[in-house]
């Protein structure tokens, strides 16, 4: 066999594990089905300007060894992620705080004044179990915040009534009685400078890359080219989907260059009502702070009915689909020569700082370190 390690993916599980092997002195094969590395982190450069191709990607984290890894790639900047949410003609900060609070109510100037308001509206639930999700964020929020900042952008995302989604999906949400627009509290946070492609590509410094290569188009071919095989594609579909398919979601980007200088004054703004189908707008040149150019990138965001031939960008993880992905997670036990890692081939939501440990934790145990 000419390799220790196909790598099916170029996303980030894909390169993070190989690049620990390729430092082991393994030799290691990465294939990935579309024209560039990097997965839905890809940036393009448009115009100056560069562009997040599938989606705002905010590196954020508290693990302190992955931060120094990825920056030891490439410099990271300061972006601090403060998105505001607009619902019709009225704009709130989010996640739900203080600033969001005193705009929603006008006799809301303390913390105290906030939860008056938000536990008053809760008695709505009162003795009730949640038996949506609608009765859930009710539960948490109250109904105020919830028709404004809940309601339509979840049933956007998701295609179905708020009172049909089980109440699982909103465990919790977010209620900060301070005065602070910053969305995560991770210690670390900020943005690869020169896009994320430039950190995938710094990971991948001497090892063999194939674009344009479908490994289920010549599966045969490629299990004989190497030891092990790390996957990182849908799980259901390693195994030709023969217990039954998973559900995902998809997403469409329009993406717009414009002849201004500043279309929203925030890199992601959320749209939270139903009067428009997009559930948020990018604006890209506010990542990395560019303020020098006349032009500007947006990228309206639409969720999407996945089908096979659409990129699967979320896992559902409801109780059908969590009892069918056990079972295929067991036939993948059974697979000694395949290493499936990543939120597809995994089917759990990662955050990108989580996906990176993840492939730490697994070249640890493959490595025996």
């Amino acid at each position: 066999m000419k390799y220790d390690y196909l790598i099916v993916g170029a996303g980030l599980f894909g390169a993070t594990f190989a690049n620990l092997a390729h430092a082991k002195g393994k030799k290691v094969l990465v294939i990935d089905k579309r024209s560039h590395i990097a997965g839905n982190v890809y940036t393009e450069n448009t115009c100056g300007i560069n562009v997040h191709k599938y989606g705002a990607h905010i590196f954020h984290t508290d693990y302190k060894d992955v931060w120094d890894y990825v920056n030891s790639f490439v410099e990271f900047n300061r972006y601090t992620n403060s998105p505001v949410a607009r619902y019709k003609d009225e704009i709130y900060n989010m996640p739900f705080n203080m600033n969001t609070f005193s705009k929603i109510w006008d006799d809301v100037f303390t913390p105290e004044d906030a939860l008056r308001h938000i536990n008053e509206e809760r008695k709505e639930m009162d003795g009730k179990e949640p038996a949506n999700l609608e009765e859930q964020a009710i539960s948490l929020i109250g109904r105020t915040i919830y028709e404004k900042l809940v309601k339509g952008y979840t049933e956007k995302q998701w295609n179905q009534n708020c009172k049909d989604l089980p109440a699982f999906i909103i465990k919790r949400l977010p209620v900060r009685l301070i005065y602070d627009n910053n969305y995560f509290n991770d210690r670390y946070q900020g943005i690869p400078i020169g896009g994320y492609t430039k950190l995938v590509e710094k990971m991948l410094e001497g090892i063999e890359v194939e674009l344009n290569s479908n490994y289920f188009d010549e599966k045969e071919k490629y299990n004989k080219l190497a030891k092990k095989i790390v996957y990182t594609g849908m799980l259901d579909e390693f195994f030709d989907f023969k217990l039954g398919r998973l559900e995902y979601r998809s997403l469409k980007f329009d993406t717009k260059v414009l002849d201004t200088e500043n279309f929203q004054g925030n890199a992601v703004v959320n749209y939270t009502g139903r009067e428009v189908d997009y559930t948020r707008v990018i604006e890209h040149k506010h990542f990395e702070f560019v303020t020098d150019n006349p032009k500007t990138v947006v990228t309206y965001e639409y969720p999407d009915d996945w089908t096979y031939e659409k990129e699967a960008y979320y896992v559902i993880n409801n109780d059908v689909n969590n009892k069918l992905a056990e079972e295929y997670k067991k036939l993948a036990s059974k697979e000694k020569n395949v290493i499936f890692g990543g939120r597809l081939a995994e089917y759990r939501y990662y955050d990108m700082d989580d996906v990176i440990k993840a492939a730490f934790e697994c070249a640890e145990k493959e490595f025996n370190e």
